[in-house]
């Protein structure tokens, strides 16, 4: 084959097909693929590269942990609850009676929060700044225990469903994914199902809930977090038989697409595609099955202050995302 050819023509010939022969060191990193656990407990798997930036991201993490400690070093434990003002984001009337120092915390808190929520903190300052302190302190200490007692073998449409989607709520997981695991989370949704009785129970949250344990000190402070959740935080009747709530949302989201991503939304329309085929499940688990966990709940640390509308700049980030690696793909 290469009788005719000089050396130095085999040589570049040889040359040429180096890159194809050896892949470059980017590419092999790209097919190794590495599993780990995250700090949740959930498996992770991508490849080194993705692990590179992850390892970036929590060393940001980490960063604001310090600024957390530093600031409650300096100004108290619960620096971030003195005075509560509400929602930042909706503009802040403030009262004469307002100091100064007041509002610098306020909009410190809000930046800090954006940025994440260390993870060792993030149980208490979401019990506290979400209102599920406040709804926990207005019955009696032993509410929740009285609850879980008072409704346990009670059957109910609820129930039965519960218990179907125990096996299929983060199976694989190391504690969700056993019986004390299904046990707890069953507690806490049966409980909330009796506790409100126009939603009892739908599909979905189970994951918010099972996500919740993970997160909270205690089974009770899940509980709690997922009644100031569904009671103040969403949209109203989100989980209700007719899922009224979550089809305004659908409604509200595909609005904001068209109008502020027109080329996202033509092109969606031009595959005759629904957003709420994927966005339906966005809005009722919460990205709880779409996400990282550890991102997931980095959008949580928004939702919990500034309310529902943190989902939609999510949701339409993620298709700005997508949109923009389908171009350059």
């Amino acid at each position: 084959m290469y009788g005719t050819q000089s050396k130095r023509d085999l040589a570049l010939e040889l040359q040429a097909q180096i890159p194809f022969l050896r892949p470059s060191i980017h590419a092999r990193r790209a097919n190794i693929t590495v599993k780990f656990q995250d700090l949740y407990g959930f498996t992770v798997e991508g490849n080194v590269d993705d692990v590179n930036v992850l390892n970036e991201v929590r060393e940001k993490v980490r960063e604001q942990g310090r600024v957390w400690w530093a600031l409650e070093a300096s100004k108290g434990a619960n620096w971030y609850l003195q005075p509560q003002i509400a929602s930042i984001s909706e503009g802040i009337a403030l009262k004469s009676s307002l100091k100064l120092s007041s509002l610098a915390n306020a909009i410190t808190l809000k930046k800090l929060i954006r940025k994440g929520i260390p993870p060792v903190l993030r149980p208490k300052v979401w019990f506290s700044l979400s209102g599920a302190a406040k709804k926990k302190s207005t019955v009696p200490e032993s509410y929740y225990n009285d609850l879980t007692k008072a409704v346990e073998g009670k059957v109910t449409p609820a129930t039965k469903q519960i218990d179907h989607d125990l096996p299929r709520t983060f199976p694989g997981h190391p504690w969700l994914d056993t019986p004390d695991g299904h046990a707890t989370l069953r507690r806490v949704l049966v409980g909330y199902s009796f506790r409100d009785s126009d939603v009892g129970y739908c599909q979905g949250l189970n994951y918010v809930a099972a996500l919740l344990l993970l997160v909270m000190k205690t089974e009770e402070d899940a509980f709690w977090m997922l009644a100031v959740l569904l009671e103040n935080v969403l949209v109203n009747d989100c989980y209700t038989n007719n899922l009224s709530g979550c089809h305004v949302e659908q409604r509200v989201f595909k609005d904001l697409l068209v109008k502020q991503c027109p080329r996202i939304a033509s092109h969606l329309e031009a595959l005759d595609f629904d957003v709420s085929l994927v966005a339906t499940e966005w809005f009722l688990c919460l990205f709880s099955k779409s996400l990282p966990s550890e991102t997931t709940l980095r959008v949580w640390d928004v939702l919990f202050y500034e309310g529902a509308k943190v989902l939609f700049h999510v949701a339409l980030a993620i298709f700005k995302v997508r949109f923009l690696l389908t171009l350059n793909s």
